[in-house]
């Protein structure tokens, strides 16, 4: 008998485990700067952040897309952020990173921004209005407690996007 409370101990001390680190999961967000504006990504689905790797042009695909870069044996595609966006491209200098999204998607994906900002905790942002359309990545706007505003990136549905995915002119 001692066995089996020990058991539902253990079940509702992992389910307590388990939540608490769901809401800590929740609680900071990955904060980047793409061109003028910032953005914030779910730490699920960014692989990690690192500086630029030497990438190679690929021939007859978008402004965009700036090639393909060799990461440890593995080969990603680089997507110049800013410049997906409709914006001026990412100048590569020090400050320069690329995102790896997350092996969970299985894309081999790369975004090259200006520069990663560090952590933001999701508690002191708070959530705002947009007057323009929404693009369907774009999970929420915020605004942080300087006022600066923030859009939230929603990685699985960027990776889905038939624009993201015809790199080819």
């Amino acid at each position: 008998m001692a066995a089996k409370a020990s058991l539902r101990d253990y079940q509702r001390e992992l389910s307590a485990r388990l939540q608490s680190a769901e809401v800590g999961r929740t609680a900071s967000k990955l904060a980047l700067q793409v061109g003028e504006e910032g953005w914030l990504v779910d730490l699920l689905d960014a692989g990690e952040v690192i500086p630029v790797a030497p990438i190679s042009a690929v021939p007859l695909t978008r402004a965009w897309f700036k090639g393909v870069t060799n990461i440890r044996g593995n080969l990603y595609s680089v997507v110049d952020f800013s410049a997906f966006l409709g914006g001026p491209g990412v100048t590569l200098r020090e400050q320069a990173r690329l995102l790896l999204v997350s092996e969970r998607f299985r894309i081999g994906s790369a975004l090259l921004v200006d520069g990663s900002l560090g952590l933001r905790n999701a508690a002191q942002l708070q959530p705002r209005a947009s007057a323009a359309a929404q693009a369907p990545w774009i999970k929420a706007e915020y605004t942080d407690t300087e006022g600066r505003p923030w859009k939230e990136l929603d990685l699985p549905q960027l990776v889905q996007q038939p624009e993201f995915l015809d790199v080819g002119i």
